[in-house]
């Protein structure tokens, strides 16, 4: 058979296949430059870079690395090992690498059950991202007043729910511990979700249980502004695998977390519009590291605050801050409330000028989205859709809404919120740091206040 003949044959039936070889070579999609550029992120000196990059000009780059947690062709990617360092760490069955706390906390109000019609009892206290959750599951939030730990108060949450209510979602604030024995109480009394927030105490327990763990959900921040994580990133955790597929669909709705990614659903209410709230590889690679160091970072930060709390006199105008489980908490604030605002402020600047960091509102500050007094996009009820759905919706309205934020609903919250202190440790206090940090707590607080009291630290 002539040579034409053969090329026109079809390889299917044993012709000269049409391309043999290729012949245009490349560089990789993700090669040296985009290496070099996160190198240059963390920092290092122009000349030991150009040491780097002359060593990876000898690398057989090919392809180059695809950063995604799918279609990897790797054994396993650093989201999968990011997920299970979760599993192990928390002792749960499931958990879903997010791209953000706030995802995590969208995903887990959707597996609770969140929907138009029904409500979400929030804190007055904590990030508004815990409330602008709930209305992205199409919920709405209902806050409720806090105590002295800065934490959901548990006696002011039944007189909150209404049959529309769904679920609560306590918030550990700033490295301290809800009252979740109480409020696990009344869920279980009425028959409520539970959503832990848990961004700002990752690593925190409750009576030797981890925080994340005690409700049906554990939603985290694990992001550079907390003290796991590196960027942008989150984590939900999970006990019961109908949540985990739930809130998997609304991390991942592509269906690629699924066994048969394009398969009907196997059951009512697996499948639905979900969002993508997936983790990139680089952001895995750091949180891989980060969490399996948390336990020591955790154990460290106790260690300093309570070598500080013990050596703290008790004060007749300060009130510290109520510690539900303190041999549990993470730590890494010190805070208490002098007896009006003005008493705060000079408490503030006499720490700061004795070498100790440390921060109060003060009479002259602006909002902040940290109290629910102040989280506008909320109390608004203004979406982005001109329903306004679910704040206003006829769905909401039909059960016995809308939802009315009147102020101040949460007494409590704006008034220990004005007057609180705020004292920053760190994690890496020498025993003489500790001291000396306590021995200027008492200093500060001598020239302000009276010794004596009941008020005690710990």
């Amino acid at each position: 058979m002539s040579n034409i003949r053969q090329r026109e044959k079809l390889g299917l039936q044993g012709g000269m296949k049409a391309v043999s070889r290729i012949e245009g070579r490349g560089e990789p999609k993700i090669g040296i430059d985009e290496f070099m550029s996160i190198v240059e992120r963390f920092g290092i000196s122009r000349a030991n870079r150009e040491r780097i990059r002359a060593l990876l000009r000898d690398e057989p780059w090919e392809a180059g690395p695809f950063l995604a947690n799918y279609y990897s062709g790797l054994k396993e990617t650093k989201v999968q090992a990011y997920e299970a360092m979760a599993r192990r760490v928390f002792g749960v069955p499931f958990a879903i690498a997010t791209s953000s706390g706030t995802g995590a906390l969208h995903a887990a109000f959707v597996a609770t059950g969140v929907g138009p019609g029904t409500e979400v009892i929030c804190p007055a206290v904590g990030f508004i991202a815990t409330a602008q959750a709930v209305v992205l599951a199409r919920g709405v939030p209902v806050f409720c007043d806090v105590d002295a730990s800065l934490a959901m108060d548990p006696a002011k949450i039944e007189k909150l729910i209404t049959p529309r209510t769904v679920a609560l979602a306590p918030t550990h604030v700033m490295g301290s511990v809800c009252d979740m024995g109480a409020i696990m109480k009344v869920a279980r009394r009425h028959k409520l979700r539970v959503v832990e927030d848990c961004a700002q105490s990752c690593g925190a327990h409750w009576h030797g249980q981890r925080l994340g763990t005690i409700g049906d959900v554990g939603a985290f921040s694990i992001a550079a502004y907390k003290i796991v994580g590196g960027g942008e990133g989150g984590l939900l955790i999970a006990k019961q695998q109908r949540m985990w597929e739930r809130a998997s669909q609304v991390v991942e709705s592509g269906g690629l977390w699924r066994p048969e990614r394009f398969a009907a659903p196997r059951y009512k209410g697996e499948l639905f519009c979900g969002a993508n709230y997936r983790l990139s590889e680089l952001e895995a690679a750091i949180d891989v590291v980060q969490l399996r160091r948390l336990d020591g970072m955790v154990k460290r930060f106790r260690g300093v605050k309570q070598r500080i709390l013990k050596r703290l006199k008790p004060y007749r105008e300060i009130l510290p801050q109520k510690l539900n489980d303190a041999a549990g908490e993470v730590g890494y604030t010190l805070r208490f409330f002098p007896a009006d605002v003005r008493l705060a402020e000079q408490i503030a600047a006499a720490l700061n000028a004795e070498g100790i960091s440390c921060s109060t509102r003060g009479r002259k500050s602006g909002p902040d989205w940290h109290l629910a007094s102040f989280m506008y996009p909320v109390l608004a009820r203004e979406l982005a859709s001109g329903d306004n759905c679910p704040l206003t919706c006829h769905e909401y309205r039909k059960r016995g809404g809308p939802a009315r934020y009147q102020a101040p609903d949460c007494p409590v919250a704006d008034d220990l919120f004005a007057r609180l202190v705020t004292v920053n440790l760190n994690q890496w206090y020498s025993p003489r740091d500790c001291a000396n940090v306590a021995a200027g707590i008492n200093k500060v607080l001598s020239a302000y206040c009276k010794e004596g009291g009941e008020n005690v630290w710990m």
